[in-house]
């Protein structure tokens, strides 16, 4: 039994206990795709970061990434498909009724993130999910 704590003492103290930590390479600005050329693991275990290059590489930087710092969960998300005051497709799907209008974004989201939409027709503001096509979403669904 002592020989085993012994073990996890020396293991401990020489880093083989220690996780890895993603940092970036280069500042990343705001709204950039990243790459894997823009990553590196450095032996660490900061609660809160990313311990794989594969979970952020594909990821949109929400925030300045600066060089040498850890890649936070909230600091990244999926890349945007619906930028400002591009066109896009509202969609209200209930049963067989489907209803599709056009409207104008206002602001950026990907993939399940929701955004508000000035309908063109009738100028009211919506709120919908952003599909994988770039359609949005605005159905409302019951439990």
């Amino acid at each position: 039994m002592q020989v085993l704590v012994g073990l996890v003492l020396v293991l401990v103290s020489a880093g083989f206990a220690r996780g890895d930590t993603v940092v970036t390479t280069r500042n990343i600005r705001a709204n950039v795709v990243i790459t894997a050329q823009d990553l590196k693991l450095v032996p660490s275990d900061l609660p809160g970061g990313f311990q794989f290059i594969e979970d952020v590489v594909g990821q949109e930087a929400r925030v300045v990434l600066y060089s040498g710092r850890p890649v936070m969960v909230n600091d990244i998300g999926p890349p945007a498909l619906v930028e400002r005051n591009q066109i896009v497709t509202l969609a209200y799907v209930s049963g067989p009724l489907t209803i599709l209008a056009e409207g104008r974004s206002l602001g950026r989201a990907g993939v399940g993130d929701h955004v508000r939409i000035l309908n063109l027709s009738s100028r009211t503001t919506v709120t919908g999910s952003v599909l994988a096509d770039g359609t949005v979403s605005v159905s409302h669904t019951r439990n």
